[in-house]
């Protein structure tokens, strides 16, 4: 029985002992942070997505408070607002920033591409581009098992059951870009929408093959004709490897280009 007892105080001393120790271990090496990473850190989104460039939101509020300026420095996620008010607690002057969105560059829908063979496999895009050409003759087209809505941390983005094609939500979309990473195909890009505007323009197709497989894959695909450059008068559309792509910082959002497709394969989409 004494040897219990004795093993119980040896235990609790040796515990108190070592919290002391920690304790004043703690106290000696304790680094103060700027209170001001904590208010910014408030402000951001919290969804730790690196579109900002840093590898989370609490290296994002540090860098803003140690920055003699916020140019560069940007959260996609926090918007116009939230910057203006993490200025504010900086103390520094915020330059406009360019508003960015997810877009899916293919329109080829359950209607338009129709399926030549069955995948049988796990329902992820990333295995599938891997293992197999998908279950249709297009092999630029989306995959539709939804890498990209997983991906995004806004719940931004969601497979459309009629299409079987991801549908971006504008109202919640920052434009951190996960999707554009997850996707194996390249079929989600971000565009620009500039100040004053709430519409992009983007061209729904990503099929660089000639004009005849291109039409035999999908109804709706870009062909390469080159009417859309023939109507710009602004140099924002061009023609490379069989397929359309069009500059959204050059583009004026005319909508003539998108009237000229013969194929439907350029939209004009609004990003309320």
């Amino acid at each position: 029985m004494e040897l219990i007892w004795l093993t119980i105080l040896l235990m609790g001393g040796i515990g108190i002992t070592a919290s002391i120790v920690l304790y004043f271990v703690a106290k000696r090496f304790k680094v103060e942070e700027d209170e001001r990473v904590l208010q910014i850190e408030e402000v951001l989104p919290g969804a730790n997505c690196g579109a900002c460039g840093y590898r989370g939101c609490h290296d994002f509020a540090t860098a803003c408070a140690s920055a003699d300026s916020l140019d560069g420095l940007y959260c996609p996620g926090a918007g116009a607002q939230g910057m203006q008010r993490i200025g504010e607690i900086a103390g520094l002057a915020v330059s406009e920033a360019v508003r960015k969105v997810a877009v899916v560059a293919c329109s080829g829908g359950c209607e338009q591409r129709p399926l030549v063979r069955h995948y049988d496999g796990v329902l992820n895009c990333s295995i599938e581009a891997v293992v197999g050409e998908g279950e249709t003759d297009c092999p630029y087209g989306c995959l539709g098992w939804g890498d990209c809505v997983e991906a995004c941390p806004y719940d931004a983005i969601h497979i459309d059951k009629d299409s079987g094609l991801p549908v971006v939500d504008y109202s919640l979309c920052v434009g951190c870009g996960k999707c554009v990473k997850a996707c194996p195909r390249s079929v989600i890009e971000l565009a620009e929408v500039p100040q004053g505007t709430e519409t992009t323009t983007y061209v729904a197709c990503r099929n660089r093959d000639k004009g005849p497989l291109a039409m035999k894959a999908c109804s709706v695909s870009c062909i390469g004709c080159g009417k859309c450059t023939k109507v710009c008068e602004h140099e924002a559309v061009k023609v490379d490897h069989f397929v359309a792509s069009i500059d959204s910082t050059a583009c004026v959002r005319c909508g003539k280009c998108e009237e000229a497709c013969p194929r439907h394969s350029i939209h004009s989409v609004t990003t309320k």
